[in-house]
Order: structure tokens, then sequence, then C-alpha cells
């Protein structure tokens, strides 16, 4: 059966992640048999770190402040979780559904497809959004 997302629903949590004046910092897209819809939402990256287990695929939008002593600004990153012990078929089925989250979710900084934990460290991301930034005027701590 192929899949589907419900728009409407996620993109409700896709706007409240890109709200400023929201305290939700990242939401979880996940599959509810063949249909993506919003899963978990919070205002703490650690607690988004959870939801990333070993017999998950998921998809996640997270806003980020960065910026340098001149300026912050939210910047915004998609995350593909493939957990350890998916399954080969849902590995690469999670590839072409994600195209279906990107009809929702459409601003951001850098696209990240992610199976290791470590590399859900919110250092490592934020690095990684600096550089997709540009300029870096912050000549104090490089």
């Amino acid at each position: 059966m192929a899949t589907k997302i419900d728009k409407e629903a996620c993109r409700a949590a896709y706007n409240l992640v890109r709200d400023d004046c929201s305290a939700v910092i990242w939401v979880t897209f996940k599959y509810d048999g063949s249909t993506i819809v919003p899963g978990e939402q919070g205002s703490q990256y650690q607690d988004f770190i959870q939801q990333c287990t070993d017999d998950v695929r998921l998809f996640a939008f997270v806003r980020f402040t960065t910026g340098d002593a001149m300026s912050k600004r939210s910047k915004f990153a998609l995350i593909t979780w493939i957990g350890e012990n998916v399954s080969g078929l849902q590995r690469a089925k999670t590839g072409t559904d994600k195209t279906l989250v990107k009809e929702v979710v459409q601003n951001f900084a850098k696209e990240f497809v992610i199976s290791d934990r470590k590399e859900l460290e919110e250092d490592f991301i934020k690095s990684e959004l600096k550089k997709a930034g540009g300029a870096n005027y912050d000549a104090q701590t490089e």
C-alpha cells in the first residue's frame, strides 16, 4: 500500500516549530500504518533524542538558535532517523516517503539522514547548521 501523509495535521505541527513565540522546538512525523502523521513534540532537544530508538524510523523538524556575537537567529533542520534494527525494505521506503514530508516541511537550512545516535548530538547538528549558514563574524571563538 502506498504511503500517504496527513498534510493538515503535519502542517500544523510544522508551523508550531517555526513560530518563534512557541516553546515547541521539535516535532516528529511518524508512521501510523501507511500514513505519516505528527508524533511527539517538545521544548527540549534531549527529549527528541529519546524518540530515536533502534527499532524506529521517523522524520523530525527541529529549530535551533544559532548565530554569532552580532546576531542570533533560528535555523531549522530536517532529520530523518532510521534505527539500526529497521529492515532493509523499510529503510529504502523511508527515502521515497521523505518526499511526502518535504511537501509540508519546505523551509530548512540543512537535511540530515542519521542512523548513529552520536550524530544526533546537539553540538554536531549546530556546527553543521553554522557551516550551512555562511559567514561567521564571531572572530572571538574561531
